[in-house]
């Protein structure tokens, strides 16, 4: 069966809710329309976040982010409204996505957005000696 695009976004449970710890996943091949002249736009999503209840599942996130390949935004509106997509599946403790946009026209453009719950604080960073 083959795979199609989808706005859904699944979850599983976190396996270790109890703990504070950092999901990274790197998506490489991320493309979406360009929409004053419809020429694609390519870039490096970024994802990090320390769960909460919800972890997002990969293959969803991967139909998912097919889903924008013919959808024409703006570099900062598409990597918000992920962002958003992504904090209302998983209602994570804190969420960062940086999309890293490849040169066009001689400019590269990197947007990052963030979302914190309203009673999470950051951990005091350990410098080991």
């Amino acid at each position: 069966m083959a795979s199609a695009p989808s706005q859904s976004l699944e979850t599983f449970p976190n396996p270790q809710p109890e703990r504070d710890y950092t999901i990274r996943i790197r998506v490489p091949e991320f493309s979406c329309l360009c929409p004053k002249t419809g020429q694609p736009d390519f870039a490096e999503l970024t994802l990090e976040y320390v769960p909460e209840a919800a972890c997002v599942e990969l293959k969803s996130l991967k139909l998912y982010v097919w889903s924008y390949r013919d959808e024409g935004a703006f570099h900062e509106a598409v990597t918000n409204r992920i962002l958003a997509d992504l904090v209302v599946a998983t209602e994570p403790r804190f969420m960062r996505l940086t999309a890293d946009f490849n040169v066009r026209g001689g400019i590269y453009t990197t947007v990052v957005a963030e979302h914190r719950a309203k009673d999470w604080r950051a951990p005091a960073p350990v410098t080991l000696p």
